[in-house]
């Protein structure tokens, strides 16, 4: 193997030695290049054959890394210190860069729970579990299951995996991979734990789940009650021209609430089709809200409801935005401030431009809850436009903010035939201004009527003339 002789030649038993002694830094290198592969191409934690490889990169590098006997075998002055050494730092940053928590774990005896003991963590360990080499591994992991695995692994020689659930403000999934390695020089035997997150997989697999279910129970309700009235008409109330009527426009309404729903789910799957692709146009802000109010009018007198708009002249609130998105974004906001004021009361609708990024997102109102459901990427130099929608309603508790645009996502206590809509307006106002590089922020509390407040990027001033 040339490139691990030494500049002063071997005798041919030490060569040999040196070459049987030197696979696991060979097998970590070659793995933990093919490691770096797949993590760059997304591929890693999805991958059968990037776990295996992982397993065989980890196992040689940690075992390198850890102090293999036959590392400690050879001679210092026959070790050839120029290459290995290389590669011992690139075995160690590449331990250490690993997005999984990596672990060495020793053992001696079944019995001694305490003996067991961590070897080796990398970064992403340490942060996870708060640990240090040579800590006690029940100081770390106490998870039964975990604990199990890695007594299989040390003592049975079995690799294994099992679900760990980790503590803390916000719930995280793992699974954890366990595979023995070689005993060491000390007779204590070694097992590598690898941990994968799985949290963001529960997290969407449980907003499908929710998804389907909330989406199945909205088309049934209507489709039940037309089912009833479609029985009703074939009986006894053919004859009868006044339930007749009666029970046709109520049937005609339950359509229409499902074609409002069919409506937003694909309305809101386009959206999410281009949410990559930033907007190219530039609209008017004021003259955008402006127009919504026109359209708006007859729900908020029907309910008795005032719009009291705060606007820039025209031409100064200027977004580099799509203006059918934004006029879309404005009227949800807009119409849930209609829904949720009562009578007598009024909704304020404020356009604000030429905003720093401090100011976009500053708390505006004397309300208890300040919360950003959506920040974006603050470029230097960027301003903002911003549309603030205010109401005096019944407010939402600080507990509720989080979920607010989650699809169908109701407050406890609302019942949707008290408000009427199809639970997907705030879903779809946060995906467009996730698509126009903007934020979104949602003041309130109970009894105090909410803000929620939308910015996007201004557009450049010399392409302000050709807004819409």
């Amino acid at each position: 193997m040339p490139l691990l002789q030494s500049p002063s030649p071997l005798a041919p038993d030490h060569a040999r030695a040196t070459s049987l002694r030197a696979w696991p830094l060979v097998v970590a290198l070659v793995g933990g290049l093919a490691v770096l592969g797949l993590a760059a191409a997304g591929r890693l934690a999805a991958e059968p054959a990037a776990a295996a490889i992982l397993s065989l990169a980890a196992v040689g590098a940690l075992v390198w890394l850890a102090g293999a006997p036959a590392a400690k075998a050879v001679p210092a002055q026959e070790v050839p210190t120029d290459v290995p050494g290389l590669a011992g730092e690139a075995l160690a940053e590449v331990a250490e860069g690993l997005p999984d928590p990596v672990l060495v774990v020793s053992g001696y005896d079944r019995s001694d729970f305490a003996g067991r003991r961590i070897l080796f963590s990398n970064q992403a360990a340490r942060e996870l579990f708060r640990v240090a080499a040579d800590t006690m591994l029940v100081t770390a992991v106490r998870n039964p299951e975990v604990l199990a695995l890695v007594d299989e692994a040390l003592f049975n020689g079995r690799e294994g995996r099992t679900a760990y659930e980790g503590g803390g403000v916000h719930d995280r999934y793992w699974t954890v991979l366990a595979k023995p390695l070689a005993a060491g020089p000390d007779g204590h035997r070694r097992a590598l734990l690898v941990l994968r997150d799985q949290t963001d997989a529960r997290r969407n697999e449980r907003m499908r789940a929710d998804f389907l279910a909330n989406a199945s129970h909205e088309l049934r309700t209507p489709l039940a009650s037309l089912t009833g009235f479609i029985e009703t008409l074939r009986g006894h109330a053919r004859e009868d021209p006044e339930a007749r009527d009666r029970f046709l426009a109520i049937m005609h309404g339950q359509a229409e609430r499902m074609r409002r729903l069919i409506d937003d789910l694909m309305s809101l799957s386009r959206i999410e089709l281009g949410e990559h692709i930033p907007p190219s146009g530039n609209v008017d802000m004021a003259a955008s809200v402006i127009d919504v109010l026109d359209a708006l009018g007859p729900l908020a007198k029907e309910r008795c409801v005032s719009l009291r708009p705060s606007l820039p002249p025209l031409g100064e609130a200027v977004a580099a935005a799509d203006r059918d998105q934004i006029v879309q974004v404005i009227q949800n906001l807009v119409e849930n401030a209609v829904k949720y004021t009562p009578e007598g009361g009024e909704v304020v609708v404020e356009v604000l431009a030429d905003l720093s990024p401090t100011t976009a997102t500053a708390r505006v109102s004397d309300l208890a809850a300040h919360f950003s459901i959506l920040t974006p990427d603050h470029a230097a130099g960027r301003r903002y436009v911003a549309v603030r929608v205010r109401d005096f309603g019944p407010g939402i508790a600080r507990n509720h903010l989080p979920r607010l645009t989650e699809r169908f996502y109701r407050v406890e206590g609302q019942k949707a035939r008290e408000r009427p809509g199809t639970g997907l307006g705030l879903a779809i106002v946060k995906h467009i201004v996730n698509r126009h590089r903007g934020g979104l922020i949602v003041e309130s509390a109970e009894g105090a009527g909410a803000l929620f407040s939308a910015y996007v990027p201004m557009a450049d001033p010399s392409d302000a003339d050709t807004a819409a």
